[in-house]
């Protein structure tokens, strides 16, 4: 059964594109119609991708690795903040900070930053300061927090990109393709597809549009985390039965060999 359907992305809107004269030609196979001087998104692809990709990541999380979402077009922030909590995935919503894939040891560096100064203030080190200078450490870390604080616990590189607008998201993607991180993204007429590992084509404009999709995904990530535990707990099992099964056969060699020893000494 689909994750989706061709009424819900309907409704949302899902199928709107750009003007004809902004499109970019590798979503030719994409795009159904043009109407008014826009281009129509073929609904029935978009439905596939939808599921083909839902399915990709759902692997991904049930596997324990973690999936980036970006988006920091205003339209899509609260939503992928939003969805991306919800499964407890990192996101970035503010500007991407360049070299955050291909320099991620430097990027590291900066978040500890930030927890170092968190530990300042709780244990009081930076109570001797004079105003000014708490006020400029303490606006350090808002801006270190508005940056970075929503992927604060990305120890690792992330295993895959999820972008909204992958025109305007270009470094990221370049960064992504570089490291051959695989890329998903909701990509756009205007928008070129060839650097993307997962296409969904539809609409990047309206947040009804990428709402309905994060849905569908953010959906299967959670199932992929669920059965991850299921799984867990099913081995955390078995692995306590085979210690109850050995440990039972040396308390029965035991006992076997103290009744040998008994019957040697009568």
């Amino acid at each position: 059964m689909s994750r989706t359907n061709f009424d819900q992305l309907l409704e949302a809107g899902c199928h709107f594109g750009h003007l004809k004269r902004k499109w970019n030609p590798a979503m030719a196979p994409y795009i159904f119609m043009e109407r008014n001087g826009i281009h129509i998104i073929d609904l029935n692809k978009t439905v596939a991708k939808v599921d083909e990709a839902a399915e990709a990541m759902k692997q991904i999380a049930k596997s324990g690795k973690k999936i980036l979402f970006v988006a920091t077009k205003k339209q899509a922030k609260s939503v992928i903040a939003e969805k991306a909590t919800s499964v407890n995935m990192p996101y970035v919503i503010e500007r991407w900070p360049g070299g955050m894939l291909t320099n991620f040891p430097t990027i590291r560096k900066a978040v500890k930053k930030m927890t170092t100064i968190d530990k300042l203030i709780a244990d009081g080190t930076y109570s001797n300061l004079s105003k000014r200078e708490l006020l400029q450490v303490t606006r350090q870390r808002a801006k270190l927090e508005k940056n970075l604080g929503s992927i604060a616990d990305l120890n690792r590189l992330p295993s895959a990109l999820f972008v909204v607008d992958v025109l305007k998201e270009q470094i990221a993607v370049r960064e992504a393709n570089r490291l051959g991180i695989p890329v998903f993204a909701i990509v756009d007429t205007n928008s070129n597809p060839d650097n993307v590992d997962f296409v969904i084509p539809a609409n990047d404009d309206a947040s009804k549009s990428i709402e309905v999709i994060l849905d569908a995904c953010c959906a299967a990530i959670n199932e992929g985390l669920e059965e991850r535990k299921v799984e867990k707990a099913d081995s955390d099992a078995a692995a306590n039965s085979q210690k109850d099964g050995r440990e039972a056969e040396s308390t029965e060699d035991a006992e076997e060999t103290e009744a040998t020893e008994t019957e040697n000494a009568e």
